[in-house]
């Protein structure tokens, strides 16, 4: 019998997302976990067959020195290079600037800015860091015509309209940009999989040879992301853990403001966050992103209570909105929007026990303003203040800020970075902070703002 060639031999199996089980061809239930149409083609290559033509031709992936055992302490730390966007707001989203062979996958809803930001970006560091715009869903027409109602240089920017990664290599290995936008991974293909485009094996095969080609030339990859209708990135969960940082895009499609968070991040700080407002010149960075969150706010109104949270290295202000009234269901309503839906209800139930307030009769909402979701625990006292004012119908004191963790036994616990909060409430001339005891500071006030220190939830409630 003829012995088999390689090109007879089986090039892909079929991988259950669910159990990670495989089988030689595609088959609609998974044997081993007995899940449905959870099979998907993966390639399967080795480390010779990983490289394409064009890449063996110009060197790109050289020999690969053997690896060694080495003593941590011997490893030499250098300084890692970074290239500033010319966007102080994504400098700081992904940690001081752009890394050298980082792999940057940016996410959000269709028409929030992602294209928009990362034109501008590339734009601003054409200079000093020549990049390539490739384009999977647009035309060179339809990318040159953003550019120009932006207001870009043309001169500096190239750009290719291409889905095959192959292809885009082979474009990218000649040109030599030290910067590689691919716009979107749902629409790049490999011919090594026969799976359409925006399948799980394509995004999965196309993103991990754009990882390889940046690790090993030291190109600088953005990879655009499309996202599901749970908010999620589309393609398999694997893609995020490829990368090295993960960015969000977040915002009210009926507000001009933009949130870009970051949720992964090798080279800098987690759930640091960038704000930007959406204007005719593209996006623009907002430096002070507190005042424009407490621009709508006049005079105090019941049911309002301004908050400082953290957001990776920045504290922000935000006004936290709650309206509690009665309900006419034998099950009242709790809809949460910015902040953690079974928090509240824990909330609610520590506010009945330990500070005497029954509203299991009523509907509750509780909204944080601008779009910001709050994810830490420091929202929990302004929350309850919020909840009870609005009960109450009666407006807390003036230029009153509060913070505060709240326990299940009724204890208001400290937060990170107590100092940093009350003084980024005095910049902005907040007069009372209502806050933990062990977070007050011992003069009983902060640069003339009074600080009130509250240790039981029966204490922050006499405040009201």
């Amino acid at each position: 019998m003829a012995k088999p060639t390689a090109s007879s031999r089986r090039r892909t199996t079929y991988v259950c997302s669910e159990c990670g089980a495989d089988y030689a061809k595609w088959q609609g239930q998974c044997e081993a976990c007995g899940a449905w149409n959870t099979l998907s083609e993966i390639a399967l290559e080795t480390a010779a067959q990983a490289r394409s033509p064009a890449s063996r031709r110009s060197g790109w992936a050289g020999k690969v020195d053997a690896p060694t055992i080495m003593a941590l302490a011997d490893v030499q730390l250098d300084a890692q290079a970074r290239a500033s966007t010319g966007i102080g707001e994504f400098d700081r989203v992904l940690g001081g600037g752009l890394a050298e062979g980082a792999v940057v996958l940016v996410g959000g809803d269709p028409g929030i800015g992602k294209s928009t930001l990362l034109l501008q970006a590339l734009a601003k560091m054409a200079p000093v860091l020549p990049g390539l715009y490739v384009t999977g869903e647009e035309s060179l027409a339809q990318v040159a015509g953003r550019a120009q109602r932006l207001g870009l240089p043309l001169d500096g920017l190239q750009a290719l309209a291409e889905t095959c990664v192959e292809r885009i290599l082979e474009h990218a290995i000649a040109a030599k940009p030290r910067l590689l936008i691919a716009d979107s991974i749902q629409t790049l293909w490999t011919d090594t999989l026969t799976a359409a485009p925006g399948s799980v094996s394509q995004v999965r095969e196309s993103a991990a040879r754009l990882v390889r080609f940046a690790k090993e030339t030291g190109t600088a990859v953005f990879l655009v992301g499309h996202v599901t209708k749970e908010g999620g990135i589309a393609g398999p969960r694997v893609l995020e853990h490829m990368v090295d940082a993960v960015l969000y895009f977040e915002g009210d499609s009926g507000s001009r403001f933009r949130v870009l968070r970051a949720f992964k991040n090798r080279f800098g700080a987690v759930n640091e966050l960038g704000v930007f407002a959406m204007s005719d010149s593209g996006l623009r960075e907002v430096s002070n992103p507190s005042a424009i969150f407490l621009s709508g706010m006049g005079a105090p109104q019941p049911g309002s209570c301004v908050m400082v949270t953290r957001e990776g290295t920045r504290p922000l202000l935000v006004e936290v909105q709650a309206l509690v009234d009665a309900s006419p269901l034998s099950n009242p309503r709790r809809v949460v929007v910015g902040l953690e839906g079974n928090r509240l209800a824990m909330l609610l139930a520590v506010l009945h026990r330990h500070g005497g307030v029954m509203v299991g009769d009523q509907d509750v909402f509780v909204n944080v303003v601008g779009g910001i979701r709050v994810q830490e625990t420091a929202a929990d006292l302004p929350v309850l203040l919020a909840v009870l004012s609005s009960l109450r119908n009666t407006p807390l004191a003036g230029k009153t800020i509060a913070f505060g963790e709240v326990g299940l036994s009724g204890e208001i616990r400290p937060v990170p970075n107590g100092e940093e909060r009350l003084k980024e409430a005095a910049t902005h001339g907040f007069q009372r902070a209502i806050v933990p005891k062990a977070n007050a500071p011992k003069s009983g006030s902060y640069k003339g703002m009074e600080v009130v220190p509250v240790a039981r939830l029966a204490d922050a409630l006499e405040q009201c």
